[in-house]
């Protein structure tokens, strides 16, 4: 098992995403404006190979992580086991302000919790608000437009990479390399939003392997000690249900393709027959494993997304462990040899899928 390091300086669509983020409502608490935030826009990705070959690999797996994540912990066993069984690289992208795209502070728990206890002295505080998402609960609840603003910056990160690769200036993937995505949680409804705008055809052949993802955003439910409190979730599903969809409420609107194929993973009756055409065009190319006691983003949300004709790309587990969504594969002596079964029952059917 090998593991690179590589560079990420953001190019493409950096002026637009600069001046949208100076348009942002700020977060005085937390001492920073997101467009001063270098790690956004000069950060480290990670590539996970099976060996140490030395000739540019031919295929890769992008894997996307979920929301409010800061590290890689919970994904290297996942992205192992993907290199492994595939004998293909994992390329570890972080989606914007996240993992090491954010500031350190952020993920600092004594930090964290004491600005809770200074704005929360004598009152009654937000369901399920945690040090652990404090900082994303107040950003969004500031501002919910930052949520898409970071998809969108995210996608074109992502574009800007298969450029290079496509190109050849790519270190380590070939300039034909063929790029299947695995992607869990928000980073699956990121990966819908990238196939159905991928006017530029990057994503033509790939194939999509979504886990605990892939549901309209109107059915999820984001309110988690994990993620975001209570309140913040209700905000976030408010503005983009009525104010985000009409542009005489939101003058951010930018009405493009990327900003349609995101409105179009709103709600199952927004843009209901383009979305529906291009999973029953692509439902080969695209599998889904959800949980059944999964409260974050449930079977009923995907099925919306998805189509009624593409439910036969959808396969519900449920495991005999308690996990939830956020820890699918939670630790514990008295579940390790469960846990294992279970891991290795989603990722072989994975891997069997992006063979």
């Amino acid at each position: 098992m090998k593991i690179d390091v590589l560079k990420f300086i953001e190019k493409l669509g950096f002026d637009e995403i600069l001046n949208k983020r100076k348009e942002i409502v700020p977060v005085e608490l937390l001492n920073k404006r997101e467009e001063e935030i270098i790690e956004n826009t000069k950060f480290d990705y990670y590539i996970v190979s099976p060996d140490e070959k030395s000739l540019k690999a031919t295929s890769a797996i992008f894997l996307f992580h979920g929301l409010n994540e800061r590290n890689w912990d919970k994904y290297m066993p996942w992205a192992e086991y993907l290199a492994n069984n595939l004998k293909r690289p994992v390329v570890l992208f972080p989606l914007s302000m996240h993992i090491n795209r954010s500031p350190l502070c952020w993920s600092d728990a004594r930090a964290m919790q004491k600005l809770i206890d200074e704005e929360y002295k004598g009152k009654q505080r937000a369901e399920n608000l945690t040090f652990i998402n404090y900082a994303l609960s107040k950003r969004l609840q500031a501002d919910p437009y930052r949520f898409y603003l970071s998809g969108r910056e995210t996608i074109y990160n992502v574009h800007q990479l298969m450029n290079e690769i496509r190109s050849g200036r790519h270190p380590l993937l070939a300039k034909g390399c063929k790029i299947d995505i695995f992607a869990y949680s928000i980073g699956a409804m990121m990966s819908q939003v990238l196939l159905t705008s991928d006017v530029e055809g990057h994503f033509n052949d790939s194939k999509l392997f979504m886990f605990c993802g892939g549901a309209v955003f109107n059915e999820m439910n984001g309110s988690s000690r994990m993620i975001m409190d209570g309140d913040t979730f209700q905000s976030l599903k408010s503005y983009f249900t009525t104010k985000f969809i009409f542009p005489q409420h939101e003058k951010r609107i930018m009405g493009d393709n990327l900003e349609s194929a995101f409105i179009a993973h709103i709600d199952k009756d927004l843009c209901k027959d383009r979305r529906e055409a291009f999973y029953k065009k692509n439902s080969y190319r695209i599998c889904v494993i959800s949980l059944t006691k999964d409260s974050v983003i449930p079977t009923s949300g995907i099925k919306s997304a998805l189509g009624m004709e593409s439910e036969s790309c959808i396969e519900e587990m449920d495991f005999p462990f308690r996990y939830s969504h956020e820890n699918p594969f939670p630790e514990g002596e008295k579940i390790a040899a469960e846990r294992k079964y279970y891991f290795e029952k989603v990722f072989s059917r994975a891997a069997d899928f992006l063979r």
